[in-house]
Parts: C-alpha cells; sequence; structure tokens
C-alpha cells in the first residue's frame, strides 16, 4: 500500500502561470486563489511585465513565499506567457490573467472529469464563469456559453471556446505549437487554438466550470478595440475556412456558423461606423457569408435587413430604442 507522500507524487505536477502588468488590484486574490488549489501538486509562477504600479510587491508577504516571482521589461502578454511556459516545470500548464481567479476546485475537476482519456488528451476544456462587475462589485455570474453537440471548429468560429483560464494544456503539446505568437494584438487565446485546431491536437470536453473570468473594464485587450477585434476575427474566421476547404473538411454547418459570427460583428461595427459595417456586410453577403440569425437578429430586424440592407435596420433600430 503507497504511502500519503507516493500517492501524491504520482499525480501529475500542474504549472499555474500568471502575467501581470499593473494588476495591483487584483493580483494578490488571482494568486490566492492559485495557491488554494485542491490539486496536490501545482507550482504557481507570476511574471511582472513591466508593471508600474508596484503590484508584484504583494507577493512579498510570508503566506506567498511558495510563489515564483519572474521580471520583465513591458513586452506584452504572450511574450509573458511564453517566458512563463519556459520556466515551468508540470507536465500541464494552467494560464491565468491576473485579473481573474480559480474555484479551488478548479485542476483536480479537468483531470477527474478526462479520467482514463487523459494519457491521450492535449487540452483539456471547460466553460467559465462570466463575472461582469460594476460599481466595484460582482453583479452577475453566468457560465459561458459552450455547444459539445457540434464539431470544436464550429465551436471555435462562434468564440464558444473558454477565455484564456478555462482550458488546461499538456505542456509538451503546447511547446510542439510553438507557444504564443507573440506580436498578436488581440484574439491571443483563439489564435492559439487554432493553431492547435489545425494541427490536429486532441481536446476533450469537461463540463465542470471552475475558472472565473471577470469583465470589469474596457479597456482590457480583448475590450478597449472593438473594431480591432471585429478586423482579426474576420481574418482568423477566414483563414480556419479555407484551411477547411483546402482539407475537404469544410461542411455547412461552419459555413453558417461564420455567416452569424459575421452578423453580430457587422452590428457592433454599426454602432461605430454605419457605412463600414454595411460595406462589410456587403462583402460578406457577396462571399455567401452572412446570416441574420440569433440573439442579434430579431423578427423585426430580420425583416427590414433583408428588405432595405444593413444601415436601414440598424437606423429603425436605434429609433425603436428611442
Amino acid at each position: 500500500m503507497r504511502s500519503p507522500s507516493e500517492r501524491i507524487s504520482s499525480v501529475p505536477l500542474v504549472s499555474i502561470l500568471i502575467p501581470c502588468r499593473d494588476a495591483g488590484r487584483w493580483l494578490r486574490p488571482c494568486v490566492e486563489s492559485a495557491l488554494a488549489q485542491t490539486h496536490p501538486r501545482v507550482e504557481v509562477i507570476v511574471f511582472d511585465d513591466g508593471s508600474t504600479d508596484g503590484c508584484a510587491n504583494a507577493l512579498t508577504s510570508p503566506d506567498l513565499a511558495r510563489v515564483r516571482l519572474l521580471r520583465g521589461p513591458g513586452e506584452g502578454g504572450n511574450v509573458a506567457r511564453n517566458k512563463l511556459l519556459a520556466a515551468a516545470t508540470g507536465e500541464w500548464v494552467q494560464f491565468l490573467d491576473a485579473d481573474d481567479y480559480l474555484e479551488p476546485g478548479k485542476i483536480a475537476a479537468q483531470l477527474a472529469e478526462a479520467g482514463e482519456r487523459l494519457p491521450a488528451i492535449d487540452v483539456l476544456y471547460s466553460p467559465v464563469w462570466e463575472e461582469t462587475w460594476a460599481d466595484g462589485r460582482p453583479v452577475s455570474r453566468v457560465p459561458s456559453r459552450l455547444d459539445v453537440g457540434v464539431d470544436l471548429f464550429t465551436q471555435w468560429i462562434a468564440w464558444q471556446l473558454p477565455q484564456t483560464g478555462g482550458p488546461l494544456w499538456r505542456k509538451r503539446s503546447l511547446e510542439a505549437l510553438g507557444g504564443w505568437k507573440p506580436d498578436q494584438p488581440c484574439c491571443q487565446e483563439h489564435e492559439l487554438y487554432l493553431r492547435s485546431l489545425k494541427t490536429g491536437q486532441r481536446w476533450i470536453h469537461c463540463p465542470s466550470p471552475h475558472a472565473v473570468y471577470r469583465i470589469w473594464s474596457e479597456q482590457t485587450v480583448c475590450r478597449r478595440d472593438p473594431l480591432r477585434v471585429i478586423r482579426e476575427r474576420t481574418r482568423l474566421i477566414d483563414d480556419l475556412l479555407a484551411w477547411l476547404e483546402s482539407q475537404g473538411r469544410r461542411l455547412p454547418a461552419h459555413s453558417n456558423a461564420a455567416g452569424q459570427a459575421f452578423f453580430e460583428m457587422a452590428r457592433t461595427w454599426a454602432k461605430h461606423d454605419p457605412a463600414c459595417a454595411a460595406r462589410y456586410a456587403q462583402e460578406r453577403r457577396a462571399r455567401g457569408l452572412l446570416r441574420a440569425r440569433g440573439p442579434a437578429a430579431p423578427a423585426t430586424y430580420r425583416l427590414v435587413f433583408h428588405t432595405l440592407g444593413l444601415r436601414a435596420a440598424e437606423a429603425i433600430a436605434r429609433f425603436r430604442r428611442g
């Protein structure tokens, strides 16, 4: 019969990797959530990417002595993530943005839900809790949408594959991809997921959400420039559709999901520049890649959109909103 120490040493070491920049408000609770994991073997590494607010000072207290702190000059989030990946010694790696946190059972639950399939898997992925903040406090918490009734490519096109904290990566599998793309301006995790899917890495869904994505500011990388996100997301979806076509793997479901995504992005763009949004919608429609469907396309809007076009539909929608 194995001793407790022998049982612990037989479970995989998981590296929890936290890049931070000027995250003084959030860093300590984020790190505490990493240290509180019920999985018995974790290491926690923080990379301070040129912070000016002294946030890493939160890590000097004795109760956080287990945390390894690395520092860099401020080269961007993906450079920091790659340096963390190089420093990690675990078989599995968990990325965690400094303004997010993990519930205590996150890593243990994913490994348990993978079960006997674990040795053959590259990525374990789960929905995340989307925790919206207002006036300095959380006001809602819902699980991210994840439709496992469709294939992984459709989930990716619909932007359902989870935010950075949701997956658990086998370290060598992530290294085989070359890590994170250093100059990726936004949609950073989605660009990485795309490379993983195109190379045939094996993903497995673990249903329990235990990572928490805080939505607390409009100035985070993924929210401060919605038009840049639209352009980059469009480029990435076009890349996937072309690749699927070249592989003889493109399905109607992929085109439908892409068409809905482009429609939703056209509506977002119209809030900022209706003329450019209308041209974008027309170009997508000419390619057969525009689907007015889903929550962004109520019946009245669809009727006007199909009859008079995006600009008219948006004008009427604005009028009805008062």
